[in-house]
């Protein structure tokens, strides 16, 4: 069975008091679609999704989930949608099996279809064997499953996964990821948040970034390269590192941007070949002793950085 959606964000607002969480944010999801929402913890994306999902009301603009809107039509929008939280949202005093069942009564499931949902769900996320065992006893990426199968049983149109694979061993990522990939290939769209780049350029069609509540690009993976005016990220370490060598540096007119941390320098340019040199002779003429020089071809990470002058991972 084919289960396709589409979304659409017009100019949404949500304000704290004085603080702006989320700043007039535009966006539109084709059908199908996997779209990578990638920005750093404090950006505004479990606040896009929570307000995309009808669990936090909107202050000014409309967002549409399969044609229907959100602030008119709540509860017909979150029968489309899965929502994976970004905090657990399991039972453990019931077994893996009893919470699959559980949120899937809550779409209407009954009898026979119930209980093969159920089923289907945890062989899925490979908890089957596991199904009459209560969470208390599972690992983090169990429970990350575990969370996942919850929020499908239902078959919804829409699976929106808010950081599914906070704090998990590798293998429990390694699964979730190949999930994400089989459930799109089965016709759902994929809203997938993360401050981990790596991920949302494995498994997204289509990337928005996110710093302090503005959705500050959107595209594919080129697309964003050239919205970005860069192509390489030359990463220096040397000896020592000093404020002067990183002000010169920074004012270079082909570095876009820098960002340094401990004796390691990240620069995004547009080839490591155009500034290179001038990067030697500035830090040879501040007694930077260089250890190691690479290069890193564009990656979302870069991209950030030159986009926003900072790392994904800075808080």
């Amino acid at each position: 069975m084919i289960y396709m959606c589409s979304v659409e964000i017009k100019q949404v607002v949500k304000r704290y008091d004085n603080f702006v969480s989320i700043d007039h944010v535009s966006l539109r999801i084709a059908e199908g679609e996997v779209f990578g929402l990638l920005g750093p913890n404090g950006a505004g994306k479990s606040t896009l999704i929570k307000m995309l999902s009808g669990l936090l009301p909107i202050d000014q603009g409309e967002i549409w989930v399969d044609g229907l809107q959100v602030s008119k039509h709540t509860l017909d929008v979150k029968r489309r949608i899965g929502l994976v939280p970004q905090e657990l949202a399991i039972y453990e005093d019931l077994t893996a099996g009893e919470n699959i069942a559980f949120f899937a009564r809550l779409y209407g499931l009954r009898g026979k279809l119930l209980k093969e949902r159920v089923e289907e769900s945890l062989e899925f996320v490979g908890l089957l064997d596991r199904r009459h065992d209560k969470p208390a006893s599972f690992s983090g990426g169990m429970k990350r499953r575990l969370n996942i199968a919850c929020a499908i049983t239902h078959h919804p149109k829409l699976i929106i996964m808010d950081e599914p694979t906070v704090g998990i061993d590798p293998q429990s990522r390694n699964h979730i990821l190949e999930s994400v990939q089989v459930l799109n290939q089965r016709g759902s769209t994929i809203i997938y948040t993360s401050h981990y780049m790596e991920e949302v350029e494995a498994i997204s069609t289509r990337v928005g970034i996110m710093d302090k509540g503005y959705l500050i690009a959107t595209g594919t993976k080129e697309e964003l390269r050239r919205q970005a005016a860069t192509g390489e990220t030359l990463i220096v370490e040397v000896d020592r590192l000093t404020s002067e060598a990183i002000e010169e540096l920074r004012n270079h007119p082909r570095i876009t941007a820098l960002k340094a941390a401990g004796n390691v320098i990240e620069m995004a340019v547009k080839t490591a070949e155009s500034v290179l040199q001038d990067v030697l002779f500035v830090l040879s003429r501040h007694q930077c002793v260089i250890r190691s020089i690479n290069r890193l071809e564009p990656n979302l990470e870069s991209l950030f950085l030159s986009i926003t002058g900072r790392s994904l991972r800075d808080e």
